[in-house]
């Protein structure tokens, strides 16, 4: 499942430069985390590394976006298609 950053966010911008999909942005508010790009790093990492940077623990599971770790793989793929063309 997707990621979220919750209204309480502190905008210490520890996350945004973490995130290897760029799925981070600064929103209205608070920082937003674009769930058509967010893997919780599946193909990079073993844990979201929004969640390990984050000060304030703010960065919680999307219930509105639920997702398999199959889901989130093959989205990886998705994501870095185009990198792994250009590298092969």
């Amino acid at each position: 499942m997707a990621l979220l950053i919750l209204d309480s966010c502190i905008n210490c911008d520890m996350c945004e430069p973490e995130c290897p999909n760029a799925a981070i942005s600064m929103g209205n508010k608070v920082y937003e985390i674009d769930p058509l790009r967010c893997t919780e790093c599946v193909g990079h990492y073993d844990a979201p590394t929004c969640v390990a940077v984050c000060p304030i623990d703010v960065v919680k599971p999307d219930p509105h976006n639920k997702e398999s770790l199959d889901e989130l793989a093959e989205k990886f793929v998705r994501l870095n298609s185009e990198t792994y063309a250009v590298a092969e």
